[in-house]
């Protein structure tokens, strides 16, 4: 054993006294009440309608809709996910313009193709009409297709 003494001291008690409790009156009151408002103009706002003719409208997802219907006869994938739809406007009278390609000039389907794109648009409700442009530029390449368009063609 060593005869050296403890750094600190021990002092042993039989009770301690009990800590005092905070009460109500030492609270510093706020400088100003909060008013409850802040709410109010977040509640107060309603959601605003979508232009049916945007993105996540009902014309332009119909439209959208409608395009992955048609298939292209060679491909078992539809003509959005491959990549041949290169755009697609809704103006605020519902007439749709629809700019496509086809995979190839010399494709099978160059003269029926936008006739049926054109036709299946045109009957989607709230379509005015159907304008369809097929454009040969930029041309057409696998890497315009979806994920979806790859792995239903063994791609990925």
């Amino acid at each position: 054993m060593s005869d050296q003494k403890p750094a600190f001291s021990v002092e042993e008690v039989d009770a301690a006294p009990p800590a005092p409790r905070a009460r109500v009156d030492d609270a510093v009151p706020p400088p100003e009440e909060r008013k409850r408002d802040y709410l109010d103009g977040f509640l107060a706002e309603k959601p605003q309608a979508i232009d049916p003719a945007d993105p996540g409208g009902a014309i332009y997802d119909g439209v959208i809709d409608a395009l992955k219907e048609i298939f292209d006869p060679e491909i078992p994938v539809n003509i959005y996910d491959l990549g041949l739809i290169y755009g697609v406007e809704v103006s605020p009278e519902a007439s749709v313009q629809v700019i496509m390609t086809l995979t190839t000039p010399h494709c099978p389907v160059a003269e029926s193709m936008p006739g049926e794109v054109e036709l299946r648009v045109s009957a989607v409700p709230g379509v005015r009409d159907c304008e369809v442009n097929l454009v040969w530029d930029p041309p057409w390449d696998m890497a315009k297709m979806t994920d979806e368009a790859k792995l239903e063609l063994g791609m990925l």
